[in-house]
């Protein structure tokens, strides 16, 4: 029975260290240390991708650096570009020959004719200008043009121009059938060019012959003075004659008689008056 026994335990014992030798292979395969691992290998790895707030930092302060040192290039090049004008200071005028000299007489288109007195020099803005001064007689005013703008005035017409004037205005006037405002623009700034054959088509145009004095409105008859008066002014230096005398001249080349225009407008004058006080008996 001993014998027995024994043999049994031993079988149990045989049994059990079996079981042990199989639990120790089976962690031999899958040892912890390799789980330890894989765990710091995890964590390693996360702590790669989560960079640091000091890092953050620095790379946004060094972005925004960039950004500014961009804008301050773009700045430099833009002012770089740009043209700056150039300041010159001009002390004096610049020189000119003299077309005119003193006692002459010319034409300055707003005020018609007009002597030369003198040239004088001035100092406008820091600059010395030398000027013709001007003095028209009828007007009873002075004037002043700058020698480097004396294209603006012109010489006095020659005898053959007058000529041709005197032929124009004894030639027929254009019928224009547009607006009054119109023809008057168009009548002043023919007045205001200074040209001697566009001062006869106004004279001429706005010529109403004997009846000149009662068929004209008021701004018909102040264009028509106006061109007339220029015309006449320069007419009368050119010709060297009297005033009477080259009145003489224009009107006998528009057909027109002062007289008889004096004498319709005092009869026009008498018959109102005696309307008036009729109506008022």
């Amino acid at each position: 029975m001993k014998n027995i026994l024994k043999k049994i335990l031993n079988k149990k014992k045989a049994v059990k260290n079996t079981k042990v030798v199989k639990k120790v292979t089976k962690a031999k395969k899958t040892p912890r240390v390799s789980k330890v691992n894989k765990t710091a290998k995890k964590t390693k790895s996360k702590k790669i991708l989560k960079p640091n707030k000091s890092k953050k930092t620095s790379i946004k302060k060094t972005i925004k650096n960039e950004k500014i040192e961009n804008k301050n290039e773009v700045l430099r090049i833009a002012k770089n570009n740009e043209q700056k004008p150039e300041i010159k200071k001009i002390k004096k005028q610049e020189t000119e020959k003299k077309q005119y000299k003193v006692k002459d007489y010319v034409v300055y288109p707003k005020h018609g004719v007009g002597q030369i007195t003198e040239v004088k020099k001035i100092n406008i803005g820091g600059i010395d200008v030398e000027t013709y001064v001007l003095k028209f007689e009828k007007d009873k005013a002075n004037g002043m043009v700058p020698v480097n703008k004396q294209f603006h005035i012109r010489p006095l017409a020659t005898i053959n121009q007058v000529n041709k004037c005197i032929s124009i205005l004894k030639s027929k006037p254009k019928i224009k059938r547009s607006m009054w405002s119109r023809r008057a623009q168009e009548y002043e700034s023919k007045i205001s060019s200074g040209k001697i054959y566009d001062l006869a088509e106004v004279v001429k145009d706005l010529n109403k012959g004997d009846d000149l004095m009662i068929d004209q409105s008021y701004s018909e008859r102040q264009l028509f003075e106006k061109a007339y008066d220029r015309l006449l002014s320069e007419f009368q230096i050119i010709l060297n004659s009297n005033l009477e005398n080259t009145q003489k001249k224009i009107d006998k080349a528009l057909k027109r008689n002062l007289e008889k225009q004096i004498q319709k407008v005092q009869e026009v004058d008498h018959n109102q008056n005696l309307v008036e006080t009729k109506t008022a008996q």
